[in-house]
């Protein structure tokens, strides 16, 4: 509500519309016998009543929805700089080969022999992403990049278990991707932080200082969650190899490497693949995903089951595999999303993921000079897919990132991902991917600059944005603390 009424972009709760009696379906006479429910062992899950849903026309619920979706801003709507978790436009031709009949109405357990088509098709993206990442052996079975992460651990505890102990501890830098700790631990080892440079980069030197018999492995990103590229990263490899230890090179940030440098090549041992930050497939409510794992010749045993095999006959799922961790996901994951994948690396081909990636490295790095002047850059090395800035300069003005992210919405731009990597007090991590043309960046970089200046001349006004939205700055942390999860009405 605006002034006592209610503006154009306004939009009540669905259960505040409607009457009783209203419906938007209709459906046929019921010809089914009556069942006795007091005799029905699921008597206890049902419902007496169904108070409070909203009883309202098919339009309503149309226009209900329609209206709520105009609010967002999103990837289809204008430019996403959510950094670290790479909103990458989806391209349309993904979505109608996803929708061919053979593959929308693939039954999970359909025989082999009947799908050899999509059999060979996640056979091919096996070995697309092993080329790609320059690892020898690809599961395509994780269902989202953290399970991809969990499952890559997984290997490297059951590879040191069959050499007869699993080790106690795993090396994390300080500026690694929450989930990586998370993971680690959920496979039973320490977590050990080792502290990244003054330059935002580790040193094989730091790093040697942490590395003992009982280091199961290393966990880092590369290029890391600053954006920058982690210099040392053979020398470093090296020295977790000589102490028997492994490598786990998060490939969540693949975007900047894709078609010019390959992680195995650099010596990891087992990488994930977040294929909504590099290949373009959907991403966000927890899923539907996909997090496929690529290997090394050493960990391949161990990949999970089942596994495709080519035989005289054609392909066919095996579970013959006696040293494998198991399932880590129903059937073989998400199969749409394998799809898309695929589809997006067909489409660019080999020249088209290389010109990607170095869009995206050159989409970052014309921000970052764009901005400089007016934010504080966190570290001065060139970026690659993304930049880190922060809100150093502005604390005298009593301004704080999350107002900037706020503000930006009146300009009618979603925010960067802020106060992250927490390793940068104020992070302001922008990351525009490579679809975005010059003059989107400009108009992102020129909102950018004009908050900079009303910092400078009304700070005041930033306290209290966004001011143009259908609904002005919320308590977060009243929302956090105290949601409201069921609507009663008044």
């Amino acid at each position: 509500m605006k002034n006592g009424k209610r503006g154009v972009l306004d939009e009540p709760l669905i259960c505040e519309r409607g009457s009783p009696g209203r419906v938007g379906y209709s459906l046929p006479a019921d010809d089914l016998p009556e069942r006795d429910l007091n005799q029905d062992l699921s008597r206890e899950l049902c419902r007496e009543t169904l108070d409070g849903l909203p009883q309202v026309s098919e339009g309503e619920v149309v226009r209900h929805f329609t209206r709520l979706s105009q609010w967002n801003l999103s990837a289809a709507t204008t430019l996403y700089p959510l950094g670290s978790c790479t909103m990458k436009y989806n391209p349309v031709v993904n979505e109608l080969v996803v929708r061919l009949p053979g593959f929308a109405q693939l039954h999970p357990l359909i025989p082999d022999d009947c799908a050899q088509g999509a059999l060979e098709l996640l056979a091919d993206l096996e070995h697309c992403l092993a080329e790609i990442s320059g690892m020898d052996a690809v599961s395509l079975q994780p269902a989202a990049g953290a399970q991809g992460e969990l499952t890559g651990m997984k290997l490297i505890r059951a590879y040191h278990q069959d050499r007869g102990r699993p080790r106690k501890k795993v090396l994390i830098p300080g500026s690694a991707h929450g989930t990586n700790p998370a993971s680690a631990a959920l496979c039973g080892y320490e977590v050990v932080e080792v502290p990244t440079g003054p330059d935002g980069m580790l040193a094989a030197a730091a790093v040697e200082q942490f590395v003992d018999a009982e280091v199961a492995a290393l966990m880092v990103t590369n290029p890391n969650t600053l954006g920058l590229f982690e210099r040392e990263i053979v020398q470093i490899v090296a020295a977790l190899h000589a102490h028997g230890a492994l490598v786990y090179l998060d490939g969540a940030n693949l975007n900047a490497l894709m078609g010019v440098a390959k992680p195995g090549h650099m010596g990891a041992d087992v990488i994930q693949f977040n294929l909504h930050k590099t290949f373009s497939t959907p991403h966000g409510g927890g899923g539907p995903g996909a997090g496929p794992v690529g290997v090394k010749k050493t960990l391949e045993p161990y990949l999970p089951v089942p596994r495709l095999v080519r035989e005289q006959e054609g392909w066919r799922w095996s579970e013959l595999f006696p040293r494998s961790i198991g399932k880590v996901r129903s059937f073989y994951g998400n199969f749409g999303i394998l799809v898309r994948a695929y589809a997006y690396i067909l489409a660019m081909g080999s020249d088209g993921l290389t010109r990607a990636t170095r869009m995206a490295v050159l989409n970052a790095n014309y921000l970052r000079k764009r901005l400089e002047q007016a934010y504080d850059l966190a570290y001065s090395t060139p970026c690659l897919h993304e930049c880190v800035f922060s809100d150093e300069s502005f604390h005298h003005t009593g301004v704080k990132t999350l107002d900037i992210a706020k503000r930006l919405l009146d300009y009618g731009f979603y925010a960067p991902t802020i106060y992250f990597p927490l390793v940068v007090s104020g992070a302001l991590m922008i990351e525009p991917t490579e679809t975005e043309s010059k003059e989107t960046l400009d108009e992102f970089a020129d909102a950018l600059l004009a908050i900079a200046q009303e910092i400078k001349d009304n700070p005041a006004v930033l306290r209290d944005a966004p001011l143009t939205t259908p609904v002005s700055r919320l308590d977060e942390t009243r929302a956090a603390r105290h949601p409201v999860l069921r609507w009663e009405k008044k």
